[in-house]
């Protein structure tokens, strides 16, 4: 049974005033355009999905778009990224100004399909994560200021997803498996699904279980920083060029010896772990090796397949029905054809089962979004690691915004 919207008394302001109430309307109605919006870990530009949401469950795709970062921002973002030292004046412009430029890729896609925002769900741009051994607990910064998001989008946001799960006593990722029932409620259980971004994160869908979620280690935050090292280009279009090479099994194995890959979920993982140091020192054993290019591109696309085929052996006590890939790394012919070799489960792409394999997490926000201005529980202890029953998310209203509920 859907849950009841929150009840104002027709006659009070707020039923005609308050920004909210406009969403509860056409939550009702099953006619709320929301939006859900994200930089990932790879950083190759702004993702934003369009949808119409209902508080019964409806859910019909409206747009999709990657709008890359306006310069000088994707040079600060990237710099970020990469380890560089911001003091707290570059922390705060940087957060206004991701804010800024979601609210406008939210905006700008929403008048391109002809309709009008009710509802943004911002992850914001991760900038650090804790590596689940940190001796003060967890932490996580995502960037994308939630007030910035509101005002330049003209709706209602709600942000900070990661950081309400950590107060719950989570990790704060992977927070997208927490839609995966809803997104594939089809697929034959029990089922993985694998996100491909720059990391790695599996869902577990069972028949009588609740979802079971952990990251699996790096993915593209690897394979584009070696691309980037070795070819001079963003990522390996394809897996074209990995392809080309052998993996090196001494050096995989030596690899798979982080002590990431020997924790058991709920983990989560991030740049600070396997961000463009690590990377560094991939490189660096790769060359005294002597190993070509095309060997190292094939190789760290081994680690992937590898590290997530082990992470999947310990979790599932029967075998998967399938494994369904999104995110960019569902592109990458080595990495998919890794990963049926190391796990021996047929692969297919999100989109067979009705989820564009780039929009997902941008959809999976924009649902949790609506979890969150109804009141929805999100939170799962064998996804995170959080207390059941915490909503996820705070609530930035658009400045000066009162429109009617009409």
């Amino acid at each position: 049974m859907a849950p009841a919207l929150p009840s104002v008394p027709h006659a009070h302001p707020l039923a005609r005033e308050h920004p909210l109430s406009r969403v509860w309307l056409h939550l009702a109605r099953g006619e709320a355009v929301v939006a859900g919006v994200l930089s990932g870990t790879s950083a190759d530009g702004i993702d934003v999905g369009l949808l119409r949401l209902g508080v019964a469950g409806a859910r019909k795709p409206l747009a999709f778009a990657t709008q890359p970062f306006p310069e000088p921002l994707r040079g600060r973002v990237r710099a970020a990224l990469d380890g560089a030292a911001l003091g707290a004046r570059e922390l705060a412009f940087l957060g206004r100004d991701l804010g800024r430029a979601f609210g406008r890729a939210a905006r700008t896609l929403a008048g391109e399909a002809g309709v009008e925002l009710d509802l943004v769900g911002s992850h914001g741009q991760t900038v650090f994560h804790h590596d689940g051994i940190e001796s003060e607990g967890r932490a996580t910064l995502q960037l994308g200021d939630g007030d910035a998001v509101a005002s330049e989008g003209g709706a209602v946001t709600v942000s900070d997803f990661r950081t309400a799960d950590i107060a719950c006593g989570g990790e704060g990722a992977p927070l997208t498996a927490l839609v995966d029932d809803e997104l594939f409620p089809d697929l034959a259980r029990p089922a993985v699904v694998l996100n491909l971004g720059g990391i790695a994160n599996a869902t577990i869908l069972r028949a009588s279980e609740p979802p079971q979620a952990f990251d699996t280690g790096p993915a593209n935050a690897l394979l584009d920083g070696l691309a980037r090292e070795l070819l001079r280009q963003p990522y390996d279009r394809g897996g074209v060029s990995a392809l080309r090479g052998r993996v090196h099994e001494g050096l995989l194995a030596e690899l798979l010896q982080h002590p990431f890959f020997r924790r058991a979920p709920p983990k989560s993982t991030g740049r600070d772990t396997f961000g463009q140091r690590w990377v560094g020192e991939v490189l660096a054993r790769a060359r005294a090796l002597g190993l070509a290019r095309e060997d190292q591109l094939a190789t760290g696309a081994a680690l992937v397949a590898a590290s997530a085929a082990d992470a999947l052996r310990a979790a599932l006590s029967s075998p998967a029905r399938g494994l369904v890939l999104c995110g960019g790394g569902a592109k990458n012919l080595a990495l998919t054809a890794e990963l049926e070799r190391r796990t021996g489960l047929a692969t297919s792409s999100s989109a067979e089962h009705g989820v564009d394999p780039d929009a997902r997490e941008a959809i999976a926000f924009a649902m949790l979004a609506v979890r969150c201005v109804l009141g929805r529980p999100s939170t799962e202890p064998r996804v995170t690691g959080a207390r059941a029953g915490g909503v996820l998310g705070k609530i930035s209203l658009p400045p000066y915004a009162t429109r009617g509920s009409a």
